[in-house]
């Protein structure tokens, strides 16, 4: 029997120097239509978010074989198997503002800058870059208002601000994927435990570090400050709704222990490491760990509705990291740059593939919480993809761009679409935009809304 008591998706649990936002609940469902009804009606908020992975991808294994319902999957695609009818396979989609346009060699810092805005970057290794605004920022000046955190910007490589990175184009555009402002990158946080702290904490910063060190001197987690007021909360709750708060209050303590493992193992050894192992405490050496972990912030973020709009860059364009865990010792970079060698090309193929894996894993997440009739993932919209097509041809045209997520219902998957060649991928962004309650009129280099994305 449902209870009669009903919450605002507001609702926050407190206790000193913590707020914790909730999932969705039954208990909300009469409130939430008015909270952020999607452009069609939905009274569920629709999330997106883009992932971003560098120095392009071996096309032959990630393209499927034909139009239409997708059947057997590509071998870099065969890891998101089990959501194949999740997904939406885009091809022939162009970023023409990454190509050089005069400007010559850079086709990697064009690439990542151009990736989000369809505009083209003025090549400068000073002060004077100029791009343009994300479609991430677009949505977050639109409905921003309406969450905590506007936008969350993720990765797991630092950004940078200046300097040189790429045949004279600033390293801002290569290591940058969200822009405020035509001159304005958002920097990417990569420490896991720092985001866990934004978004569970509140304060000013000196008094987010007390609090931190509080925790550790008792050996408290977040969740303890705030069980009195869950506790209270689920005498006013139904069954279901208990029995999802618990899941969720389980999930937040899991990932509160391994980010704090990550912190203390690191802590263990006091010998200063030169680097580039010399990291901030809480990043995790392990490559996967550490992607999982934003990926697991990202998905809370989404699933207790702090945010409805994030970035996640995988790895800064032109890349140079080895992946020894797969076999794999030369840098990503310069294997990308294969001139068809059949050897080089089967790591690259094993890097691809390990990307997507981890893609799989955030999927897996988002399509387990249960939201509504339908599930996290049926209520958002994530974009991976690359500005590079080939890393050996530096291409921007047929790009690797996928769409996982039904956008609220908005979005037809299963299948794969193909478009003429020269498509602009901020067609795609429109409608994204759109689906989102975020629409606009144009961005970067847009013709109109891409279709094809509803059947």
């Amino acid at each position: 029997m449902r209870q009669n008591w009903l919450i605002s998706r507001r609702t926050m649990l407190r206790g000193l120097g913590t707020t914790m936002a909730l999932p969705w609940l039954d208990a909300m469902q009469p409130l939430i239509a008015s909270v952020a009804p999607s452009a069609a009606g939905s009274k569920l908020p629709v999330r997106m978010a883009f992932v971003y992975v560098p120095n392009g991808i071996h096309m032959a294994d990630w393209t499927p074989a034909k139009e239409g319902p997708l059947g057997e999957l590509p071998p870099t695609l065969e890891p998101l198997k089990p959501h194949k009818k999740d997904l939406l396979v885009l091809t022939g989609l162009t970023h023409r503002k990454a190509n050089a346009n005069g400007d010559g060699p850079g086709d990697h810092a064009r690439a990542m800058a151009t990736f989000l805005t369809g505009c083209q970057a003025k090549k400068t290794n000073g002060s004077d870059i100029r791009i343009g605004v994300s479609v991430d920022q677009v949505a977050a000046q639109k409905i921003g208002q309406q969450t905590k955190f506007a936008s969350l910007e993720l990765g797991c490589d630092p950004g940078q601000q200046a300097g040189n990175c790429d045949s004279g184009y600033s390293c801002a555009y290569s290591s940058n994927i969200s822009w405020k402002s035509e001159a304005t990158p958002l920097a990417k946080e990569i420490n896991p435990r720092l985001i866990f702290e934004r978004l569970f904490t509140e304060g000013s910063e000196a008094e987010v570090n007390e609090q931190r060190a509080k925790r550790e001197r008792k050996r408290k987690s977040v969740l303890d400050f705030v069980l009195e007021d869950a506790s209270r909360l689920k005498t006013k709750l139904g069954a279901a709704d208990v029995r999802k708060l618990d899941e969720y209050l389980t999930s937040v303590r899991e990932l509160e222990r391994r980010i704090s493992r990550e912190v203390a193992e690191q802590g263990s050894d006091s010998k200063p490491k030169p680097p580039p192992f010399d990291k901030p405490s809480g990043i995790p050496s392990d490559y996967a760990e550490h992607i999982r972990l934003i990926g697991d912030l990202l998905v809370l973020a989404f699933q207790s509705d702090l945010t409805r709009v994030a970035t996640f860059v995988f790895a800064n364009e032109s890349s140079g990291r080895s992946y020894p865990f797969l076999g794999v010792k030369e840098g990503h970079h310069d294997l990308s740059h294969h001139g068809k060698d059949p050897q080089k090309q089967e790591k690259i193929k094993k890097i691809n593939l390990f990307h997507v894996t981890q893609l799989a894993y955030v999927v897996d997440k988002l399509a387990s919480i249960k939201e509504g009739p339908g599930t996290l993932l049926d209520h958002s919209m994530l974009l991976y993809g690359s500005g590079i097509g080939d890393g050996d041809r530096h291409n921007h045209n047929d790009l690797p761009i996928l769409l996982v997520g039904k956008g609220g219902g908005m979005i037809s998957t299963g299948r794969h679409v193909k478009y003429g060649d020269g498509t602009p991928l901020t067609n795609l962004f429109l409608s994204m935009l759109e689906r989102a309650g975020a629409s606009t009129s144009a961005l970067g280099d847009s013709t109109g809304q891409l279709k094809q994305l509803s059947t």
